[in-house]
């Protein structure tokens, strides 16, 4: 537990703009940990005042993957039966239905000299930011409205002017930020902008409904981006000018590209949702998210959930951005896959083999053979050491569901020539023929037979092995041919091996 006696309460307070994106994801897991390692309450807000960015189905999405990657929260939204309900003490957890207590909260601020009706209109307020950066001065309202008496305000009422409601800033003096992470941050209040507080539609901003929503739902801990600590001393003023303890605050670096711009889906895949639609294992991006910033200060790499829990500590994240590492990803990714069962990923890679066309539904290769679990399993069996994720079955495996096709020249080996690779291939082929089934129950069993062939031969390996490999898979690069030959009599016996070699052989002439 930590030092304070106060009861450990984080949320995650996400927009519903469609996805959920893994900088999101690891600013939930963190809060989540911090939570959890000490025993305290997560919750789940979803704040969907700009609704603009509002996208219809976003929330049940959000939630979906959210609790798919085994991060359950005890308050919040929930959705049950297709309705968005709430669950806990401390809600509406939907910002869109606590208006009610925005206004409440805003009109206090007004009457305390704390906030200001604002009267200015679009034409204005542009004009002004184009006059400022004409100047080369920060772009910031001019507290025009500020200083409008009782008198004048009512008369806008009276005319039924649109207004806003702005943050009164102190003009004078300094505010610092704690920070968990940075520690501390000094603002000067005097280059505070007043921000707007309440919009014209009555809507409030992120500004005034997140310490109103924190402050009410008994949050201890604020952890978010690096980007919100420009806003953080305003809400430290938000927070006195009400009168309300403020929560301490953990802002994580930025996630950031290998040339260490922000990272954004201009340079790929961003969201939860495209990891895992390709293949990755929520366990393996889970794992390798806590490693973004987070630093155990110890040797271990692969953690489950619950030893985060009782590991993690926001004084061991890092201030400076970490780097997302695809190919470390992967690695974790092919780790985890390494763990499962034959079966399991069978399971996970059906879909894959079955969208990239290679099986039909009824379990049988496009050319209408039939396809069996044990032949999808030894599949995977010379496969998995190398997959790094599910999507790229059908790229690494496709030789094994249809005659592949490829250069003949690929077919003579380096130290060999034509003659020599069309009269061992021809020699295969007798020599196939005359093993018995018993002679493939393994990969060594084969291996021993076919070294055997070509010793009994006075022939070298390579000119051997190279071409019955290609004729069998096609590719330069593949499992040897000893697990080729292995694989290929599981799913279709020595018929579909020696037919490979035989077009092999026409190919040459």
């Amino acid at each position: 537990m930590t030092e304070t006696t106060k009861k450990i309460r984080t949320r995650f307070a996400p927009s519903p703009t469609g996805f959920l994106h893994v900088g999101g994801l690891r600013t939930a897991l963190f809060a989540y940990l911090w939570a959890k390692h000490n025993g305290g309450d997560f919750l789940l807000r979803i704040e969907d005042t700009d609704q603009a960015r509002f996208i219809d189905g976003a929330i049940e999405k959000l939630v979906s993957v959210l609790t798919g990657m085994g991060i359950v929260y005890d308050e919040g939204v929930v959705v049950e039966s297709g309705e968005i309900l709430d669950k806990g003490d401390h809600g509406p957890y939907l910002q869109s239905n606590r208006l009610e207590i925005y206004q409440k909260y805003s009109k206090e601020l007004v009457e305390a000299g704390h906030a200001y009706y604002c009267f200015c209109d679009e034409q204005r307020l542009t004009e002004l930011r184009k006059e400022q950066e004409a100047l080369k001065q920060p772009t910031r309202y001019d507290r025009k409205c500020r200083s409008l008496s009782k008198e004048e305000v009512q008369n806008n009422f009276d005319n039924a002017m649109a207004y806003v409601i702005r943050q009164a800033i102190p003009e004078e003096g300094q505010t610092t930020i704690h920070d968990l992470v940075y520690g501390d941050i000094v603002w000067e209040n005097k280059l505070l902008d007043d921000q707007v507080l309440m919009k014209s539609d009555g809507f409030p901003t992120y500004h005034l409904a997140v310490v109103i929503d924190d402050h009410l739902m008994e949050i201890s801990h604020v952890i978010r981006g690096e980007e919100w600590i420009p806003s953080t001393p305003k809400h430290i003023l938000l927070y006195k000018s009400f009168g309300w303890e403020q929560p301490q605050f953990a802002h994580l670096p930025l996630l950031l590209n290998k040339d260490r711009s922000k990272l954004s889906k201009r340079q790929g895949d961003v969201s939860v949702e495209d990891f895992l639609a390709k293949g990755y294992l929520k366990e393996a991006l889970i794992n390798f998210v806590a490693l973004l910033g987070w630093n155990p200060k110890t040797d271990q790499e692969i953690f489950n959930l619950q030893e985060l829990i009782e590991q993690f500590e926001l004084s061991k994240v890092n201030k400076s951005g970490p780097i997302f590492d695809i190919e470390k990803l992967d690695w974790f990714n092919n780790l985890y896959i390494r763990k499962m069962s034959n079966a399991e990923i069978v399971t996970a890679v059906l879909p894959f083999l079955k969208a990239d066309g290679l099986i039909v539904d009824e379990l049988q290769s496009k050319n209408g053979k039939k396809i069996t679990q044990e032949f999808l399993e030894s599949i995977i069996e010379i496969e998995k050491e190398r997959m790094k994720k599910f999507s790229e079955i059908g790229e690494r495996t496709a030789y094994f569901f249809e005659q592949p096709k490829y250069n003949p020249e690929l077919l003579i080996w380096k130290k060999a020539n034509l003659v020599q690779t069309k009269e061992n291939l021809s020699n295969l082929i007798d020599f196939i023929q005359n093993l018995s089934d018993s002679d493939f129950n393994s990969v060594l069993e084969i291996e021993t037979k076919v070294k055997e062939f070509i010793a009994q031969n006075n022939l070298d390996n390579g000119s051997v092995l190279w071409p019955l490999r290609v004729a069998l898979s096609g590719l330069e690069k593949s499992p040897s041919p000893f697990e080729l030959l292995y694989v290929l009599f599981i799913g279709y016996g020595k018929f579909e091996i020696l037919q490979r070699i035989e077009i092999a052989l026409k190919l040459l002439t």
